[in-house]
Order: C-alpha cells, then structure tokens, then sequence
C-alpha cells in the first residue's frame, strides 16, 4: 500500500497547504464559543462511520477519533448524517463543521474543499460472489458484457469511467445498494474500498474478494472542512498530527481491522 500512482501523495500534500492559506473565517470561534462541533458522517460506511442496523450504535475508527476531536477541543460532538454525493454541501452550507468519514482526497473534491494531511490510504479492490463465472480474476473485469457497479458519488465512480475501456459501468443510487445488485444478478462485480471490503468479508458468505496484483489506484483519505478558515482547518490538521504521534490513530485502527491502510 505504499505505492501511489499518479496522484502521488506528495503532489496532494502540496494541494492541501494551497488549501490551507484560506483567510480565516467564522468556524474555529463557533466551535469554541458553543462548545459543540457538528462532525459530518456517512453511516454506512463499515469500519468507518456505521450505525448498525440492530442496535442503531455508531461505530468506526471514525467515530471513534471524532470522539478524541471532541474531547481535545473540550466539545460535545454532534453527528450529521452526510454521503459523498452531499458533502461539499453540507460543509459548504454549515449543517456540519468536519467530515470524518474517510474522504478520498480527490482532485475535484480539494478544488472546493480543504483537506487536512492524510491518515489513511486505500486502494480499489472487486467483490464478486463465489458462485460467478463471469469475473474469477481481476484481468476478468473489464471485458466485454461485464457490468461493474459503483457507487454513485464514491471516488470509484470517475476512476472507474476512466479506466474501464471494454466493460459497462454501472452507477448505483441509493437506496439501492451493490450488494443487492449483485446477488441479484444485475451486475457481475463492484468496487469498493479496503474499509467497505471487510464489511462484505466479516459478514456475507457468499463474498468474494478480488485484489488487483499491481496498485490499481491507491488514494488517501483526510478530513475534510470548508474552505475559508485557516484557523479551523490547522486545528483540525494539528489533531491528525497529534493522534499519529500519541498511537490514537493506530489504535482506534486496530479496533477495526484497518492498521494497513493507516498513514503514518
């Protein structure tokens, strides 16, 4: 996972210190005079940011680290329910202060976004079903017939549009899902990232896990806020930089099976 392709990890770095030369703005004093930061997640997101469906319990190494954000800055934390097709949204018109749920650091995103460093970093990887003779090996993917399903919204989707040449892409909206599609037949195989990967592995039999042998598009993942408060955007960066060097971020990682994936 060390490996990044051409998006490398020093050319995003660079991109969030042009980001974070904003003027300051209103962010930073709001959170420190109410006492609160509303903290956006998606919750869906195994390992990440889930509420799972029994005990309607948040859970996550982002849910965790939101709490450690929390009590760094002496505040109570609020979640507000986001996606990746509504985050530049919900930052942009103040219905949350923070977006804590792994977001790729996406060229298009950083344009309208600020981004802390990175913490995490993942490649794309296929799941399949055991039973599909369509799509055995990764080379098996983008052929002919073949119908790829990614989620709308996630960074799969423009990677996926530009790299399948022979494959039909298939866009998948909430609510419906990729596992549905799949075990129904409609498509043949989606991508996802190494944090949803598990929640498929962990919990469904019929799952099959599918790695590219070469990096295939590795992408790292930040908090996010808006642009326009340099102050709140170092703050937020300045908790990354602590959590990395007090074993926080490792730990809460380990909690959840995503050690490899974490930036040291």
């Amino acid at each position: 996972m060390s490996r990044v392709n051409r998006w490398s990890l020093a050319a995003v770095l660079g991109l969030v210190v042009g980001a974070s030369g904003a003027a300051a703005g209103p962010v930073l004093d709001r959170v420190q005079s109410q006492a609160v930061v509303k903290v956006c997640i998606w919750p869906d997101y195994y390992g990440v940011t889930y509420r799972h469906p029994r005990t309607q319990e948040l859970v996550g190494i982002d849910i965790e680290l939101s709490v450690e954000l929390g009590r760094d800055l002496k505040a109570k934390v609020e979640y507000v329910e986001s996606s990746f097709p509504t985050l530049m949204d919900d930052l942009g018109q103040d219905r949350c202060d923070v977006a804590m749920f792994a977001v790729g650091m996406l060229p298009q995103r950083m344009e309208k976004l600020a981004f802390t460093q990175p913490y995490m970093r993942s490649d794309i990887y296929a799941i399949t079903t055991k039973s599909n003779v369509v799509v055995r090996q990764w080379s098996d993917i983008d052929k002919p017939g073949v119908l790829v399903a990614v989620q709308a919204g996630t960074f799969m989707e423009p990677v996926m549009a530009q790299r399948l040449k022979s494959a039909t892409m298939v866009k998948i909206k909430l609510p419906a899902t990729r596992e549905r599609e799949l075990v129904a037949g409609r498509v043949d195989v989606f991508m996802t990232d190494y944090p949803y990967s598990r929640r498929l592995l962990d919990n469904a039999d019929w799952a099959r896990l599918i790695e590219s042998p070469e990096p295939f598009f590795v992408l790292p993942y930040g908090y996010a806020v808006k642009q326009g408060d340099s102050a709140w955007l170092a703050t937020v960066d300045a908790f990354v930089s602590r959590i990395k060097a007090d074993g926080r971020l490792l730990r809460a990682a380990g909690h959840h099976g995503l050690n490899t994936i974490v930036v040291r």
